[in-house]
């Protein structure tokens, strides 16, 4: 299992809660002002189902809300979820949320009623969730997997959401939650274990010298006289 330095894992923690809180801000700043145009930017900024002018909406609808209650539910697992999935490292985090968003919005865009709009952070929300659970497998990190069975167990409720409802935007909940799982196995980490070095051979079976008459000396002399007279 992966070892991390505990001052490493607690800057990146220090990150990771300034990058949720600011994300968290800017969705609320957007929202005073949706509502305040009457929603307008969900309207024209949120996915249109089947409409390829659309597709660059994949991009904004999770920034935009259709009311105060939606964006009250979304951000707090938000901010819970995605300040865990970041706390490991950002650009990760980054590289994670992008594929995310990716494939919440195009689940909505692919399979969603024609004539709607979607828009809302819950792609995320789940993507993260997804992440979260499977990434301690895919990174070998023992702290990981304990925390991904916790949230698992702790959120189980979440999936209630994830079979079809009306009103509900089941389809990017799922996309987001299978983006959230490849993502885990896309940007698992590749670092090789650590590995103890081979004994080189022979290392400890070198015959011992101790005690081995000195080469040379009286003995020898006498022995090679004696050779020589043929005794």
């Amino acid at each position: 299992m992966g070892t991390s330095n505990p001052a490493t894992v607690l800057a990146g923690a220090r990150k990771a809660l300034f990058i949720m809180a600011g994300f968290i801000a800017v969705i609320w700043i957007i929202q005073i002002v949706n509502w305040a145009d009457h929603y307008q930017l969900s309207v024209h900024y949120g996915i249109r189902p089947h409409d390829v002018g659309s597709l660059p909406d994949i991009l904004t609808a999770p920034f935009l809300h259709f009311s105060w209650a939606h964006i009250e539910g979304n951000s707090g697992p938000l901010f819970i979820f995605g300040f865990i999935a970041a706390y490991r490292g950002i650009r990760k985090f980054l590289e994670v949320t992008v594929l995310i968003v990716l494939t919440s919005g195009l689940a909505a865009w692919l399979t969603e009623s024609g004539g709607s709009v979607g828009a809302g952070a819950s792609g995320l929300v789940f993507g993260y969730f997804g992440y979260i659970m499977v990434r301690g497998f895919f990174d070998r990190h023992a702290i990981d997997l304990l925390i991904g069975a916790v949230m698992a167990l702790s959120f189980a409720y979440q999936f209630t959401v994830l079979v079809p409802q009306a009103g509900i935007g089941w389809q990017a909940h799922i996309g987001g939650l299978v983006g959230g799982v490849l993502g885990a196995w896309v940007f698992r980490d590749r670092r090789p274990r650590k590995t103890l070095p081979a004994a080189r051979p022979g290392a400890l079976s070198k015959p011992s010298t101790a005690g081995s008459p000195p080469a040379g000396g009286p003995r020898t002399d006498l022995h090679k006289q004696l050779d020589d007279l043929g005794l």
